[in-house]
């Protein structure tokens, strides 16, 4: 994992919320940023960050979310604040500096511009998490990664010749990255 690129995805999905911190709690954060790296995994062969996304009540979470959290608010770049919404404790993140997006390439800049207008604007974060139970999540138990290869699969069962697919699928992406 590439942990200041996560950071810079942490901050930069924050700030593009910041005009309405409401439209942004912890649940669409995770959301916004499994699709964008699972979504770029997909389209590109390579995650934007590598990061390791775990099976949680409520859908995949990056496993480093919380340190990283707690790093941006220490650096003063954020703060995470916890609010009454509709009777539920929410978190909130509320931006003090500017986020960039430098880190991405334009390609990848498009995709999580794509990525944060689904989650923010066109899903709530019920059904934002009820679209994320899919079936690999349903095969994980809590607290298993879920490989970035899953999101090759189609529903049903995945069989011992999809794993080795996806293995050499994942294989090959790695090639081309390091000959990059």
């Amino acid at each position: 994992m590439d942990r200041e690129k996560f950071k810079s995805l942490v901050h930069y999905v924050c700030w593009s919320s910041r005009n309405d911190p409401a439209q942004l709690g912890a649940v669409k954060l995770n959301k916004a940023l499994w699709l964008s790296d699972f979504q770029a995994f997909l389209h590109f062969g390579k995650a934007i960050t590598g990061a390791r996304y775990v099976k949680r009540k409520f859908g995949p979470v990056p496993k480093p979310i919380l340190p990283v959290l707690r790093e941006l608010e220490e650096e003063g770049a954020l703060s995470v604040r916890e609010t009454s919404y509709f009777g539920r404790t929410k978190k909130e993140f509320i931006v003090h500096r500017d986020a960039s997006n430098i880190f991405l390439t334009p390609e990848e800049d498009k995709l999580v511009a794509q990525v944060i207008e689904y989650v923010c604007e066109l899903n709530t974060a019920a059904s934002i998490s009820n679209e994320s139970h899919d079936h690999v999540w349903k095969a994980a138990a809590d607290g298993e990664e879920i490989p970035y290869f899953t999101v090759f699969s189609r529903q049903g069962t995945l069989t011992a010749e999809d794993y080795r697919w996806a293995y050499a699928q994942l294989s090959s992406a790695q090639q081309l990255a390091v000959a990059e």
